[in-house]
């Protein structure tokens, strides 16, 4: 009953603005469709953000331009790590908890692909991305790694959940021919960053997919992936928008009802909407390419490309190819010299 309920939701409600998905929904729980009130949902939500306004309003440890993950200056929250280090056995299995990232792998590997493919133009029949090194943060049990290193990608999947790398070592163990390209460690995108003397970066490429709604501090993220990238290089993420559609769909629906995820997945106040990525990646050199919808069907389990970023989200950014920190200091330098 809950999957044909939201299935309806889905495909009735998505294409329209967001700012009329509650008015829209009690609408259809009047003609008797649902016996669950999403209505009352978005209320208590609506209720509830004002009542975080307003404590917001009378506590100023936190400037309004900065969240509070943003002054921590590490991206790991121990927390999310805690909630994956129970799930790191299950990454691999297909229909579990993880069933929705291993379907997601349709959209983002293409997306992934192609754009390197245009930024590079490379040439090698079978194996698209050989001689680019990427590094998928967050990676977990290696879902996207796999398939980057088949495409011919020497790969780097890092994730601070040392189980998780595991169970990522182990299932490559299995395929000869990914134990040559694929690798893993369990460390941070800090720490990887810090090994980068100069910051000219050994990658060409950085996934973040699923990743940034789990971070402590966005801050940190955006300058280290800067950090570790090649001028030039390319940033994916795929994450989710923060809108009143994404929690009705991605934690009430999908958490709480369906069980696609478990329940604590995710949470709101980390969800971004692609303006903010936009322009916090633009604050640390980065030059956003592209940003497209992404929806998911829980009826037929797949992923398709949508034009609206309501819920989730595709974006590539590539990093500029001279430092403009860099360029300011040699500015500052011809001045006083001058």
């Amino acid at each position: 009953m809950y999957v044909n309920k939201f299935g309806r939701l889905m495909f009735g409600l998505y294409s329209r603005n967001t700012a009329a998905v509650c008015g829209v929904v009690q609408a259809q729980r009047a003609g008797g469709r649902s016996g669950f009130s999403w209505t009352a949902v978005c209320r208590q939500r609506t209720l509830w953000l004002r009542r975080s306004a307003s404590l917001e309003s009378q506590h100023h440890t936190v400037p309004c331009h900065m969240s509070a993950r943003s002054a921590s200056h590490s991206t790991v929250d121990p927390d999310e790590v805690r909630k994956f280090q129970s799930l790191a056995s299950k990454w691999w299995d297909e229909r579990g908890e993880f069933a929705a990232l291993h379907a997601m792998n349709d959209l983002r590997v293409p997306f992934i692909r192609d754009n390197l493919l245009n930024e590079h133009r490379l040439g090698h029949p079978g194996k698209p991305l050989a001689g680019l090194r990427i590094l998928d943060v967050g990676c977990g049990g290696g879902l996207l790694t796999e398939p980057l290193g088949r495409l011919g990608a020497d790969v780097l999947g890092i994730d601070p959940v040392g189980d998780s790398i595991g169970t990522a070592q182990v299932h490559t163990a299995f395929d000869p021919d990914l134990r040559q390209r694929v690798s893993y460690r369990a460390c941070t995108l800090e720490d990887l960053s810090e090994e980068e003397e100069h910051g000219g970066g050994r990658y060409d490429a950085v996934v973040a997919s699923e990743v940034v709604e789990h971070l402590a501090d966005l801050e940190t993220f955006a300058f280290c992936c800067g950090h570790v990238l090649k001028p030039g290089g390319s940033l994916f993420i795929t994450t989710l928008n923060k809108t009143n559609l994404s929690y009705a769909l991605a934690i009430v629906a999908a958490e709480q009802l369906l069980r696609i995820v478990p329940s604590g997945t995710h949470d709101w106040e980390k969800f971004i909407s692609p303006v903010d990525l936009e322009r916090l990646l633009e604050s640390n050199g980065f030059s956003v390419q592209s940003i497209q919808g992404m929806l998911y069907n829980p009826v037929s389990g797949a992923w398709s490309w949508t034009n609206s970023t309501a819920i989730n989200y595709a974006l590539h950014a590539v990093k500029a190819r001279e430092d403009p920190h860099t360029e300011q200091a040699e500015e500052s330098t011809a001045d006083t010299h001058s």
